[in-house]
């Protein structure tokens, strides 16, 4: 049942503009906001766990709230959850842009991450609502580019925006396009789902909370040690709330993770396989730019151009991918594009101090690949591998997976590059006086925002040089470790979805075999003239 005014249907351009525009802004302000953490860290002086909440407290709240946010505006209206969301969004980054200090920034930027769930959800719904057949799929097909766009060129916009009007630029720009977006949300249609009753706020609290347990379990635990007081409480909360989300959705009659659907092969083969491409592709695109930044002393903006060998051909290769479904399976295509991220991975280990980033093009281009193959037909496959009463379902249980996925492994990687850069580092300052004499920590801290030039200048003109090799080898050499984790992740998860998809294509065949005689028997069956 739509509730829809006379007027909307006169305004699908406009509808299609506001939804693409406000997803636009969604992979660009996680992009930027690893972007902007150098500059952040030398206004505010934070440390670095709490310089990875600007990152991971934006992805946590849209990984939890996505599924909420769903119910949300079907409860509710697509419309109304569209507008509260793109405005809490621009406004929390018109806070970020004016924060006077990291609690505030971290705050907001975590709030914002509710508004980006609650625009990515009803923004899709209103699409689906306005447009109908061939158009939908055109309507598709522009969200989809718009969104790749966004994560492709997100690093080069933040990187000129710091450089050239510092890192609160990256947030006051959202928040303008948020505001124009706002101003757009007059002309779009409303619906509702009639028989959605009622909200899930047991599953969302439970599933919440225990993402975000873990998350900050993960990013304190190699500051504040992994068997402190803290660390084990969190481990113990994430623990019991798991527990509970999986009995609060296995009682509930609609729930808004529905955990059966696990017990499709197909779909367990698609979740695994996205939530290895996440894992080990967007922790690249927060860390790179900080890599670059402080080992190669590179503008933001330089940073940000570099980027795009790696993120550029995620634009085109959807598009490739989805013209080699003619002829090529779809699981064959999910496990080449994780294999190709496990391939650029390993190959990236060239990345160094003394190499040319052009030496990086060939390991950029073939993650970019992999990834891009995923997005041309993970989505569809997910959907189309249940029922099509719980296709929207799926699509939802789909997108938490990657938004989850991401989440942990902007965590796990930031936290492992941190512990293998202060391992490297070890006593070799020792010898330097100033703050960073004794403290690998503090070094590894500053290395993994981004800096490298400021703790150089805190020694002795004689001893820079010698200081700046020590932090250069050592964060190159934590990268380096980082890089053959992740590459051995997704080689793992490699094999696992191609021994899990074979599985489901011989269950299909199977059930195939069985269901032709049950026909054929039926068929015999029919009365004459029936």
């Amino acid at each position: 049942m739509k509730d829809t005014p006379p007027s909307a249907a006169r305004h699908p351009v406009i509808t299609l503009t506001a939804v693409v525009l406000a997803s636009l802004l969604l992979p660009i302000s996680l992009t930027g906001a690893s972007v902007a953490m150098p500059g952040v860290a030398a206004d505010f002086h934070n440390g670095l766990a709490a310089g990875q909440w600007i990152v991971n407290g934006y992805d946590l709240t849209f990984a939890s709230f996505m599924l909420a946010a769903g119910s949300f505006a079907d409860r509710f209206g697509r419309r109304k959850v569209f507008l509260t969301g793109i405005a809490l969004f621009a406004l929390c980054s018109l806070i970020s842009a004016l924060s006077n200090g990291i609690v505030l920034l971290d705050i907001a930027r975590a709030v914002a991450g509710v508004g980006a769930a609650a625009v990515l959800t009803s923004g899709s719904a209103l699409l689906a609502q306005v447009f109908d057949g061939p158009a939908r799929a055109k309507a598709f097909g522009v969200f989809g580019t718009a969104v790749g766009i966004g994560m492709a060129f997100g690093p080069f916009v933040a990187g000129s925006l710091s450089t050239n009007f510092g890192w609160r630029s990256v947030f006051l720009v959202p928040a303008i396009a948020g505001a124009v977006v706002v101003a757009l949300t007059v002309f779009l249609p409303e619906s509702r789902d009639p028989q959605a009753t009622r909200v899930d706020w047991a599953g969302t609290f439970t599933f919440s909370g225990a993402l975000a347990a873990l998350i900050a379990a993960l990013l304190e635990g190699s500051q504040l040690g992994w068997a402190s007081p803290f660390n084990i409480a969190a481990y113990a909360v994430f623990a019991v709330l798991l527990v509970a989300f999986v009995y609060v959705e296995r009682h509930q009659e609609r729930p808004m993770f529905d955990l059966k659907l696990f017990s499709q092969p197909q779909f367990v083969s698609l979740c695994v396989g996205v939530v290895a491409l996440v894992f080990a592709f967007t922790p690249l695109l927060v860390y790179l730019p900080t890599y670059l930044t402080a080992v190669k002393d590179q503008s933001t903006m330089h940073a940000g151009v570099d980027m795009l060998m790696l993120t550029v051909p995620t634009i085109f290769f959807p598009m490739i991918a989805g013209a080699l479904l003619r002829w090529i399976p779809v699981r064959h295509m999910v496990t080449a594009s994780v294999a190709l991220t496990a391939i650029g991975a390993a190959w990236l280990t060239v990345l160094s101090p003394d190499v040319s980033n052009w030496a990086a093009l060939g390991p950029f281009a073939v993650i970019g690949i992999g990834i891009g193959v995923s997005f041309g037909v993970m989505d569809g496959a997910a959907v189309s591998s249940v029922d099509a009463e719980r296709a929207g379902m799926a699509a939802g249980m789909f997108n938490t997976m990657r938004l989850a996925g991401e989440a942990i492994g902007i965590a796990v990687a930031g936290t492992l590059l941190a512990t293998f850069t202060r391992q490297q580092i070890g006593s070799k300052l020792d010898a330097y006086p100033g703050p960073y004499g004794h403290q690998p920590g503090a070094l590894a801290d500053a290395l993994n925002q981004g800096q490298l030039s400021g703790p150089t200048d805190t020694v002795p003109a004689a001893s820079r040089a010698a200081f700046h090799q020590i932090g250069a080898d050592a964060f190159t050499s934590g990268l380096h470790q980082l890089l053959w984790i992740l590459a051995a992740f997704a080689a793992g998860a490699t094999l696992l979805v191609a021994v899990v998809g074979a599985k489901s294509r011989a269950a299909a065949a199977a059930q195939a075999e069985q269901t032709a005689p049950d026909q054929a028997e039926a068929d015999t069956n029919v009365p004459v003239g029936a």
